[in-house]
């Protein structure tokens, strides 16, 4: 039977698809029910248009949005009347977005992520449009961290901040309409965990967050092996093992099922590659031991999934 590991899909709101009219009041009721309620103020006499693609896995919500020119504040008010006990993260990826909470203010660039508490006021500005990624993560999920006191900022650009870089490729491919990548949730969150604790969250989360973030960078290497990771990572394979088995997995089971995770997306894209092409895109060196673990996953055969989805 399907389901026995349910991989979310994204879906996609435009304020092109609305009532001319009322695209604001549309966009910041998607807003609110999708991932966080905002009052959103463009310029005045120029029309408005956003897109949002939005994924939500078991806990954290993921989301790429892009818009034109636009104010969004989240009042004392707005957090009372629809409180998110959440941390928000926010990754630029085009123009610049001004932030200001409890009486600072930082101007990110491509590049730049910040992590804050989403149930404090804030106020955000998209002087010429927006484009990035969007992370909410429920406080409740976060390892050693119950809130950001104070908003954190980390370049993530190539050779920049590790755990930054590793969470905003890792959210970029989950989000992706085309073909996505599914997300590592544990990882999404341990990174979560990593980065707003400002160097507060223990060594292990941090050490695992870096081991995660370096699989998915790899993970369709058929080569990858514990001792890749551990030197991607810095640490001894004997400590990794551990990390690992602390969270009731190894390092090999979870490169395994981040490959059927992927192989399962692409068989159920219709843009994806043939069955006969997915297995060495995953990382699979043997064509029969893909078939015979995908169906010990997913109780069907990787033909079975690609042909009920271009039926």
């Amino acid at each position: 039977m399907v389901g026995a590991v349910r991989i979310p899909r994204a879906r996609r709101f435009a304020t092109a698809r609305t009532d001319g009219d009322r695209q604001v009041e549309l966009w910041e009721r998607h807003n609110a029910e999708s991932l966080i309620a905002l009052a959103c103020t463009p310029p005045a006499a120029r029309s408005f248009a956003a897109v949002e693609v939005n994924l939500q896995l078991e806990r954290a919500h993921l989301a790429r949005v892009r818009g034109t020119r636009h104010v969004v504040e989240r009042s004392a008010g707005l957090v009372e009347a629809k409180p998110t006990d959440a941390i928000a993260v926010y990754v630029t990826i085009m123009g610049e977005a001004v932030f200001e909470q409890d009486g600072q203010r930082f101007v990110l660039g491509p590049g730049q992520l910040l992590a804050c508490d989403a149930d404090r006021p804030f106020r955000r500005g998209f002087g010429h449009g927006l484009d990035e990624l969007a992370m909410k993560v429920p406080r409740s999920a976060l390892t050693g961290l119950d809130t950001v006191r104070t908003p954190v900022v980390v370049d993530v650009g190539p050779g920049e901040n590790q755990h930054g870089r590793a969470l905003a490729r890792l959210v970029a491919r989950a989000v992706r309409r085309d073909c996505p990548v599914p997300a590592d949730e544990q990882a999404v969150l341990e990174l979560v965990s990593v980065l707003a604790g400002g160097g507060h969250v223990g060594l292990p989360v941090a050490h695992r967050a870096a081991a995660r973030g370096f699989i998915e960078e790899n993970i369709t290497d058929p080569a990858l092996s514990a001792a890749d990771v551990a030197a991607g990572t810095g640490i001894s394979e004997r400590h990794l093992s551990r990390l690992f088995a602390a969270a009731g997995t190894s390092v090999p089971r979870h490169i395994l099922s981040r490959r059927l995770d992927m192989a399962y997306s692409m068989l159920t894209t219709a843009t994806g590659p043939r069955t006969s092409d997915v297995a060495a895109r995953c990382g699979f060196t043997s064509v029969a031991y893909f078939s015979q673990t995908f169906r010990k996953r997913f109780g069907v055969t990787a033909g079975e999934v690609r042909r009920r989805e271009i039926a």
